[in-house]
């Protein structure tokens, strides 16, 4: 868990291959829909350009589905409201929640100079982690664009949204003895030693 911005994605990468688990992301089964268009794609499209969060039923029975697949997982970006994480808890009771602190100063410059290419999947940032050359994926030569929801207003909806809904689950996993609250803005090799030396694996 943790505001946009905050390396949830990154983590839950570098931590999915460190201990072999399947890295869950709604974000990127809601851009695989996209992708794929139809009547889904297009509602999820509308909801990922306004910045607001997917309707619980359809984040939920998705979520459900990729966890039956894989027992050994790690959720990114899920869950994001009490709803949401009421469901999990009947799924899978006992689970530990990361929670990835950082501010919207901070949030907002990091999202702000994301880059991503639409035919790999890279993700570069124009400060932190940029292409070799500007504007084209190292990876496959692809055009590198900045996702509708990057942009700067789009960006404090999410963070309004996040703040609203999503960080009162902190009280929620914190109460349940659950919580692990990590500092988000140092950088990724120093945010993922304190993620591991925290779960004492």
């Amino acid at each position: 868990m943790g505001p946009q911005g905050s390396g949830k994605g990154t983590q839950a990468k570098l931590l999915a291959d460190r201990f072999n688990l399947k890295h869950i992301s709604t974000g990127e089964i809601f851009r695989q829909a996209v992708i794929e268009g139809g009547v889904l794609g297009q509602k999820v499209k509308e909801v990922i350009d306004q910045g607001q969060l997917m309707p619980d039923e359809i984040t939920n029975n998705l979520v459900a589905d990729k966890i039956k697949i894989s027992q050994d997982f790690i959720l990114d970006g899920y869950p994001r409201n009490l709803a949401q994480a009421q469901f999990l808890a009947k799924l899978v009771p006992g689970i530990k929640v990361i929670n990835l602190q950082l501010s919207d100063e901070e949030a907002i410059k990091r999202i702000a100079g994301r880059r991503i290419c639409p035919n790999c999947g890279a993700v570069y940032h124009l400060v932190y982690q940029p292409p070799i050359q500007p504007g084209i994926c190292d990876r496959c030569g692809g055009r590198l664009q900045q996702r509708a929801d990057d942009m700067p207003e789009a960006i404090k909806r999410r963070l309004d949204t996040y703040h609203r809904q999503t960080e009162p689950l902190l009280d929620y996993y914190d109460s349940r003895k659950q919580l692990i609250t990590i500092d988000g803005s140092p950088s990724i090799e120093e945010v993922e030693k304190s993620i591991v030396e925290s779960l004492k694996l």
